[in-house]
């Protein structure tokens, strides 16, 4: 920050979004069956309660709506050799179209433009081949056009040649691929999961329809825009990476018809948040398919949902932000270290919170689409 910059509020600087967390709280293993795992439910401005997330029916009421990502995590870790025979680690990170993806390379410097990346068994023949077009300097990856033939697609090669990855806080998992994904994930792209759909079971949404709540979806391919840390001191400075998102006419006229209605929107995790929310920037929820780069903080004033499940987040994280929006900073804080005390699993594979409308706060601030 320059000297001629004043410095920020406090609400708004990065300090006011931390806390500390012990390493055992992080969950390196999902808890089985998924919804056995806790909720903290927040349904009143000053008290919460302890449930399990198997009880959300108990906690939703019929004509509610529960939005869901239907993004598939895809194995986005690959490794691959040089022609030369060294080894190399890409980590993709956004789809491009047109076969070209970002990526983030291990060893990168050696990487320039023009150089390739061959996958396969057979360094000989490789079954992919991936060319450097160039370096993306938002994010220090590179620009990768992947190129194969025969008659898998390359989803399918990503498939066979890749593996799933896991956050790097988790080191020491038993976790199988499938327990990383949600049990309604149908589109491939994302590259990491939409985590507070974790919880839910086939079973816990027949009990949810049979009681009248209903269900539509969005899809967000997970990406650099959701994990990537919020690094400038005044957070108003931070830029947030556009991510894709498509939010059909079905679920536009689903959510219309719950309002209308007198029923309830809830957002199953922070992507469809600012999926929704970005599909509104117009003044309305229209469909919308294209990017979004919505940062929401402290102040936003929230257009489409009413309510949220998500997990627990990183300190100084865009998504801390995007909760304190909804129920005031300093709650939310007390109410992590509330959890912390009450040994609740944090992060990914952890437990859970449920925010609903009596909870939620608004303010005169509001937040910049940059």
């Amino acid at each position: 920050m320059s000297p001629e910059t004043p410095r920020p509020s406090f609400e708004y600087s990065l300090a006011a979004y931390q806390y500390s967390l012990p390493s055992e709280k992080i969950a390196q293993t999902p808890v089985t069956p998924r919804d056995s795992s806790r909720l903290l439910v927040v349904d009143d401005p000053t008290t919460h309660r302890h449930r399990h997330f198997r009880d959300l029916p108990t906690l939703l009421q019929p004509g509610d709506l529960l939005v869901l990502n239907d993004t598939r995590v895809i194995p986005a870790r690959l490794v691959g050799y040089k022609p030369s025979g060294a080894q190399v680690e890409v980590f993709l990170l956004e789809d491009q179209g047109d076969n070209h993806w970002l990526a983030l390379v291990r060893p990168g410097r050696r990487l320039k433009p023009g150089a390739t990346v061959h996958f396969g068994p057979n360094p000989d023949r490789p079954d992919l081949v991936a060319q450097v077009l160039s370096t993306d300097l938002d994010t220090n990856g590179r620009l990768l056009k992947f190129e194969h033939s025969g008659k898998e697609s390359l989803f399918a090669l990503f498939e066979r040649l890749g593996e799933v990855p896991l956050p790097p806080y988790i080191t020491d998992t038993a976790a199988s691929p499938d327990q990383y994904q949600t049990v309604y994930a149908e589109a491939p792209g994302a590259v990491a999961a939409p985590t507070a759909g974790l919880h839910f079971t086939p079973e816990l949404f027949e009990r949810l329809e049979e009681m009248g709540v209903g269900r539509s979806r969005i899809t967000l391919h997970v990406g650099v825009g959701t994990f990537r840390p919020v690094e400038t001191e005044n957070i108003l400075d931070h830029k947030m990476h556009g991510e894709w998102i498509d939010v059909s006419a079905e679920t536009v006229a689903q959510i219309n018809a719950t309002k209308a209605q007198g029923g309830r929107v809830i957002a199953v995790g922070t992507t469809v948040v600012r999926a929704l929310e970005g599909a509104a920037q117009g003044g309305e929820l229209q469909p919308y398919q294209g990017k979004v780069n919505l940062f929401i903080y402290p102040g936003y004033q929230y257009q489409v949902i009413d309510g949220l499940i998500t997990n627990f987040h990183l300190p100084g994280s865009s998504l801390l932000m995007l909760v304190s929006a909804l129920i005031g900073r300093e709650r939310l804080l007390a109410l992590y270290e509330t959890a912390i005390e009450q040994d609740y699993r944090f992060y990914s594979f952890g437990d859970a919170m449920l925010i609903l409308p009596a909870a939620t706060v608004n303010s005169e601030i509001t937040s910049s689409k940059q």
